[in-house]
């Protein structure tokens, strides 16, 4: 194939990719204003619903925009040869490839998130701000950019080093060292995350005693879970909305509530949301994710292998001079109709797992404590009630809450 031929073929992948949004985008909000389900007519009451309405479409229209913006970016920054421009650049630093390669990424990493940083800005600062979510300051704001910026710099510049240094002494077998690198530090990671990387944007305390932990206690009794593994986050710090996860395996395992979790349920919620977290981790989800992840994560590299070395990759980019980092981008686009359907798949599975998270809750401690506080972060979090069934397979990772309630209540 002709760099030209896949040069055009990149756009239209490019393009393909944001009709394929606008269009879920665009079917999701025709049904905004469906009647709510008789299930759900206790979440919202007139004033709210309505609320709910204005946030989902003001959400709605910000996202068409910025979408509209990245893409004439991505664009303009294709056909005006930009690849070609900031290899250069790169080049005139360093003749050490991994050098270029981490300048040239460096560069297009943070010259794009500068562009798009105003949207982020008006987002938490005029949207969320509106509708009453946003409690971050201009400060923590900027704070967060800067330290989001030295995480992917570390991190990001040190996985793609290593994958380059394999890349010159392995040649096409080069993605079995590379596999190999990236399975440990993916297991490295969700075991250690919580401690090493929540910390730097939240202040992460176990759970005081108190009527809330007595009850978890009682819970965790039955349920073989040490409730010394629970610990509250300062979600409050950015936003009202309220959240709750579960992370690690073994020794390091631990569930995390939200303070604003604490505050907006009643102790038997807090615990039915307790009880479908266990649910995770007794059904092994997490290390079915891990795994998956691992396997996906080879398979990719694997596919790479085969492709990297074809100097159209580069060619096609506008780069005279064949590279890995510019056949990583190239490939990376011309692979993204794979990783929308493993995405598909892996949502897929998603929903099903908590479902399953869902029916352990359900059993262990009950299905009415669970199925109110659904409702009410559903409420709390202005959710849409009634998105649409192609916009859920997509986009999905949670079953809708009119599907939870009612396999909650199923016999």
């Amino acid at each position: 194939m002709t760099p030209t031929t896949l040069f055009y073929l990149i756009i239209g992948i490019l393009l393909l990719d944001f009709i394929v949004d606008q269009v879920l985008d665009y079917l999701n909000a025709k049904h905004f204003s469906d009647p709510v389900p008789e299930e759900l007519s206790d979440v919202y009451d007139d004033k709210e619903y309505a609320r709910s309405q204005a946030y989902k479409k003001t959400n709605y229209n910000f996202s068409k925009v910025s979408s509209f913006f990245s893409l004439i970016l991505t664009l303009t920054f294709f056909f005006l040869d930009g690849f070609e421009y900031v290899d250069q650049i790169a080049r005139g630093i360093s003749d050490n490839e991994i050098v270029i390669a981490l300048v040239f990424f460096g560069i297009i990493f943070f010259a794009s998130d500068i562009l798009t940083t105003p949207f982020s800005y008006y987002h938490t600062f005029v949207i969320e701000e509106k509708f009453g979510f946003n409690k971050t300051t201009k400060k923590t704001f900027f704070l967060d950019k800067l330290k989001g910026w030295i995480i992917g710099a570390v991190l990001g510049g040190g996985v793609l080093a290593l994958i380059i240094w394999f890349y010159q002494f392995a040649g096409k077998a080069f993605w079995l060292y590379a596999w190999g690198a990236i399975a440990v530090f993916t297991v490295f990671m969700n075991v250690f995350y919580s401690k090493l990387i929540v910390p730097l944007f939240n202040k992460q305390t176990p759970l005081k005693d108190g009527e809330l932990k007595t009850a978890i206690e009682k819970y965790a009794s039955t349920a073989d879970f040490t409730p010394d593994k629970i610990f509250v986050i300062d979600g409050s710090k950015r936003s009202t909305k309220a959240n709750a996860y579960f992370s690690g395996f073994g020794r390091q395992k631990r569930i995390t509530l939200y303070d604003t979790l604490i505050r907006d349920l009643d102790t038997e919620e807090i615990v039915a949301v307790l009880a479908h977290e266990v649910g995770h981790y007794k059904k092994k989800h997490i290390l079915f994710n891990i795994l998956a992840s691992v396997l996906l994560t080879g398979f990719t590299l694997y596919i790479l292998s085969l492709c990297i070395h074809v100097p159209e990759l580069s060619y096609a980019l506008g780069v005279s001079q064949q590279s890995f980092h510019i056949g990583l981008i190239a490939f990376g686009i011309l692979y993204s109709p794979v990783s929308e359907i493993t995405g598909f798949i892996m949502n897929y599975i998603s929903r099903k797992f908590e479902y399953q998270a869902d029916n352990y809750a359900k059993e262990t401690f009950g299905a009415e404590p669970l199925i109110t506080s659904l409702k009410k972060l559903s409420r709390n979090n202005l959710s849409n009630l009634t998105p649409h069934a192609a916009y859920v397979n997509m986009h999905y990772s949670h079953p809708t809450l009119l599907q939870r309630i009612r396999n909650l209540r199923k016999h």
